[in-house]
């Protein structure tokens, strides 16, 4: 209670504290029946700076009075310092003169940090604070700490539990206001936080135990308790266990001294005096907290509530359960040394492959190559460190124990455990042995969580523990020398085996060159395809002519094998120069065209050269005949040609029989994981499994999960037979200038925006009575449609077809209805001035004649066009003028236009530096392999990519997704565009309808 006068007249003023620590103040009616609770606000605050002088506080209304209420966390510092009015008398009296007493001792514990957290709080799930009543003794004395009990009988419960939770918020205000405060808190105490199990967990415990258990407070007793476990001593024909409560002198760790309890909480034992008092003190807590922690049926009665031994059933129990659960209630427990060392060893099942020579002894197994090849092992299992055989660990299975003593070392034989092992083993025939393929993924699903051992290196997978924990046992892998080795050097690029050129080779190989060809020949004599997936333009063509002029030299005159090359139609006149430019010796017959041979005719020709070159198409037609002769080398280039497994040219070239595989491609997956999966299965068959495996293990978790795991999983499996190195790798060193790619957004004109919008609604009107494979048909029709309005209306008329020949004559005109060729022309109209020379792709045969027809007009020169029909000779003679820098003026062709599919592959075009992509292709890896027509070695200006994008249209939606799509081809992960023809009518008029008015008249 208040009192002040004021105008000669005494007002009463009432405080009451609420139970969250709120001060509510109201005027006493008795006194000053006229006063309002907005005046004595403006008194009783008025230097009140926190609350802004009062105008920042509430009035609320309690039964027919006004009262103000100040928050919880003022409330001590108001009373403690706030500053009244001074020409007015303020007397305190009630729970305010209490409080007012109180308050300037519980102000300065705030100061000076006198405060802990509240354990009765913690254990209902909250954190709060309290003031610390021992430190308050030890800085202020005795009578001080008396104060702040609040025992007395004129504090009620209320009143109590209001002032302690204005002391607490008074604490979270001014130490942990903020959320770096909280975060620190956090960080530097995480128990605090841990209140998920608070009642169980401090169970028994006073507060100041609890304080030094979480941190708050240093542990001031010379000792702490333990509980310890004892193995049965030698001789004890009863295994008997025991667990005993010791206490750990702390300026000796090694020193404990037992202590038994009893039932009744009392201590007894030996131990140094100083310790008696804090013993005594603690003894019956102690109690309390086992028989919190422990089954009831662990204790027992009398003077040491501990003494019951424990047989090895129970020993096993204390090990794997009851020591973890006194571990979360804050116990600290010494278990035998060889348990700690055994617990963080995970249990291990490997099959230790024998020696060579003990391999061998089986009659009927075939010699180490090839992936077939078969490998003699035994089995070994390891539990903590104990390293049986078979044969031991079955003994030991048979006294049906589940702790063991064994060569001086005790075993936990868990069943779990033993159930794992046991499926396992019984799941592989020992009697077959191991492919080596199955040695190698089991060693590569190893890697980078190796512990090398002695004798060949075996390799542990895992860092889990085991007992209680023991969910999952990978089955290992234990290498002989002899594969310890071939494994180093098929993984690690530093033990390949260093070849010197072949002598027949007409050409200087680069470091990594040496490196590629190198590493194909190595994987040769091991039966070991191989993805040779440089960048292009890094010479893969002349690794591989390496190669097979190393295999041509290394064989015996009698066990020659040609080599078979299959490569898109586009490129076999470049392997065909190739070979004849950098291995002259290599002899080099045609299978193409109308002229080619079949039956004996032909494999007399393919006995009598070193190397058949041969189209994709022409496998396809020619299987028969093909997979009827043993090749020593079948090669793919380009082979992304066979991604798509089922089709009829991936099918007849893996029928193709060949003592080694290789596959060439700068884009070993473009879309989808199948791509990967089916170069695979034709370089190294059966290794990634079946496709249906393969999909369900990798290709889903994957590409729809993004599963982490499966991911790593994946590129340790393909890692060995995949080299891919990259034009910006340091150790590639080639010096190449920049390539800088640039977006050019053009609007549509708008007879190009009619003629889309008009494309969309026919195909919105057709969804509603199309489903199944005519409605994605439909939607597949109305994309070719929708990207062609974008480059031209001329390519939709349909009296005129794809060529409007009646109006290619009017230059002008064409250009005018169509803005990206309007553009298109004044691009290159600039960089001819400045004598660059560029390379146009194109998807549309109309679209690339409409372009040639323009740009020879209004430039007045030569424009070379080649698509899809363009004849191998007159294709060669195109590359060759556009390459040339000898023709007059006149004749020089300075613009190459190419369909994308015809032209974006085998060829060398660094005469060019600017590349314009006039429509474009949705997947990043085929724009990126038409650009490196220009981008490649041989190139000494910098390349400019030009990616056309019509605005407001899907072409500027489906950029962003070029984007992210190329980040996941260079991760193993990408998608197909089949996404589209899946989506609903409602998301596919959101993809394809413009967006905005992006017409441009």
């Amino acid at each position: 209670m208040t009192k002040t006068t004021y105008n000669l007249d005494t007002i009463a003023v009432r405080m009451v504290l609420t139970s969250h620590g709120d001060a509510l103040f109201f005027a006493d009616p008795d006194s000053l029946r006229n006063s309002t609770g907005l005046q004595l606000k403006h008194r009783l605050f008025a230097w009140h700076e926190p609350s802004f002088y009062g105008t920042e506080l509430e009035l609320v209304t309690v039964g027919e009075l006004e009262a103000i209420v100040l928050p919880a966390e003022e409330v001590i510092a108001f009373f403690a310092s706030g500053p009244l009015l001074a020409h007015m008398e303020w007397k305190w009296e009630d729970d305010a003169a209490r409080l007012a007493a109180l308050a300037p001792l519980l102000d300065e514990c705030l100061e000076k940090r006198l405060y802990a957290p509240d354990l009765v709080a913690y254990r209902s799930g909250s954190l709060r604070w309290c003031w610390d009543a021992a430190a308050i003794e030890a800085t202020f004395g005795q009578a001080r700490r008396d104060e702040l009990e609040l025992e007395r009988s004129d504090w009620n419960d209320e009143a109590r539990a209001g002032l302690k939770a204005a002391f607490s918020a008074a604490v979270s205000s001014r130490y942990y206001g903020t959320e770096s405060d909280e975060a620190d808190l956090r960080q530097e105490f995480p128990d605090l936080f841990a209140v998920e199990n608070a009642a169980a967990s401090t169970a028994g415990l006073d507060a100041e135990t609890w304080l030094v258990g979480i941190g708050w407070k240093a542990d001031v007793a010379p000792f702490r308790p333990l509980l310890q476990l004892i193995e049965p001593w030698e001789g004890d024909e009863h295994s008997r266990w025991r667990l005993r409560f010791v206490l750990q002198d702390k300026s000796d760790p090694a020193t404990l001294r037992r202590v038994r309890l009893s039932d009744g909480g009392e201590a007894s034992g030996k131990w140094p005096d100083a310790w008696t008092e804090a013993i005594h003190s603690r003894s019956a807590g102690w109690l309390t907290r086992l028989r919190a922690s422990l089954p009831h049926d662990r204790l027992s009665r009398g003077e040491d509530v501990l003494g019951k031994s424990l047989g090895d059933e129970a020993a096993w129990r204390f090990l794997n359960e009851d020591s973890r659960r006194l571990l979360e209630a804050g116990w600290q427990v010494l278990l035998p040394a060889w348990w700690e060392a055994a617990s963080r060893k995970k249990p291990r099942l490997r099959a230790a492959v024998q020696a060579e020579d003990e391999s061998q002894k089986r009659g009927g197994g075939k010699s180490l190559f090839g992936l077939d090849a078969i490998l003699n092992f035994n089995w070994r299992i390891s539990i903590g460190d104990a390293d049986l055989n078979e044969e031991e660990f079955d003994e030991l299975l048979l006294r049906g124990e589940r702790l063991v003593k064994f060569r001086d070392r005790w075993i936990v034989l868990d069943p779990a455990l033993i159930a794992q092992f046991r499926r396992m083993m019984e799941g592989m025939d020992k009697s077959q042995g191991l492919s080596f393929q199955d040695v190698l993924q089991l060693h590569l699903l190893s890697l980078d969580e190796t512990v090398d051992v002695a004798d060949g290196g075996s390799e542990d997978i895992g860092a889990e523990t085991y007992g209680a924990h023991a969910t999952h046992v990978d089955l290992e892998v234990e290498l002989n020398a002899h594969l310890t080795g071939l494994m180093a050097k098929i993984n690690q690029q530093s033990e390949w085996p260093r070849l010197d050129p072949p002598a027949g080779l007409r050409a200087e190989l680069r470091s990594y060159q040496q490196d590629g060809f190198a590493w194909l020949a190595f994987l040769r004599r091991f039966g070991l395809g191989a993805v040779l997936a440089d960048d292009m333009g890094l010479g893969k063509t002349v690794q591989l002519i390496a190669y097979l002029l190393h295999a041509k030299e290394q064989a015996d005159e009698g066990m020659r094998l040609p080599s078979l090359i299959v490569c898109p139609t586009s490129v076999l006149g470049n392997w065909q120069k190739e070979i004849s430019r950098f291995a002259p010796s290599l002899r080099v017959a045609m299978h193409y065209g109308s002229g080619r041979k079949s039956g004996d005719a032909f494999r007399n020709e393919a006995r009598s050269v070193d190397v058949v070159l041969t189209s994709f198409a022409t496998a396809s037609l020619d299987q028969e005949t093909l997979a009827k002769f043993q090749w020593g080398a079948v090669c793919l280039d380009e082979a992304q040609n066979i991604k798509n497994a089922g089709t009829r040219q991936a099918m007849a070239v893996k029928s193709f029989p060949a003592l080694h595989r290789i596959a060439l491609t700068g884009t070993p997956i473009e879309n989808r994981l199948a791509e990967l999966w089916s170069i695979y299965d034709f370089i190294v068959p059966t290794y990634l499994g079946t496709a249906k495996a393969f999909q369900d293990r990798f290709a889903s978790p994957i590409e729809r999960e993004q599963d982490g795991r499966r991911t790593a999983e994946l590129k340790k499996l393909v890692k060995p037979f995949m080299l891919r190195r990259k034009k910006k790798d340091p150790a590639i060193q080639l010096d190449l200038p920049d390539k800088n790619e640039i977006k050019t957004y053009v609007p549509l004109t708008s007879e190009q925006a009619a003629l889309y919008n008009n494309c969309v609604k026919e195909l919105l009107e057709k969804l509603k009575k199309l489903d199944g494979i005519q409605r994605k048909g439909a939607i597949l029709g109305a994309l070719t449609r929708l990207k062609q309005a974008c480059d031209h209306p001329a390519l939709l008329d349909e009296d005129t077809g794809t060529e409007p020949e009646d109006v290619l004559h009017q230059s002008e005109a064409i250009v005018a209805r169509s803005s990206k060729l309007e553009r298109l022309l004044a691009m290159v109209k600039e960089l001819r001035e400045s004598d660059e020379r560029c390379l146009i792709f194109t998807q549309y045969i109309g679209m690339g004649k409409m372009i040639q027809d323009v740009l020879q007009r209004e430039l007045g020169e030569p424009v070379l066009y080649l698509n899809g029909s363009t004849p191998k000779l007159q294709r060669d003679r195109m590359v060759e003028s556009f390459q040339s820098r000898d023709l007059a003026p006149s004749e020089q062709p300075n613009v190459f236009i190419l369909s994308l599919k015809a032209g974006g592959v085998g060829l060398n075009l660094t005469a060019a530096n600017h590349v314009f992509h006039f429509d474009r292709w949705w997947n990043p890896a085929v724009e990126n392999q038409a650009t490196d027509r220009a981008y490649r070695m041989g190139q000494t200006r910098d390349v400019q990519v030009h990616k056309f994008i019509s605005l407001g249209t899907l072409e500027e939606r489906i950029d962003e997704m070029l984007e992210n799509k190329q980040q996941l081809s260079d991760n193993v992960i990408s998608s197909s565009e089949g996404w589209i023809t899946e989506l609903s009518t409602e998301a596919l008029q959101d993809l394809f309808a413009l967006r905005r008015d992006w017409s441009r008249d």
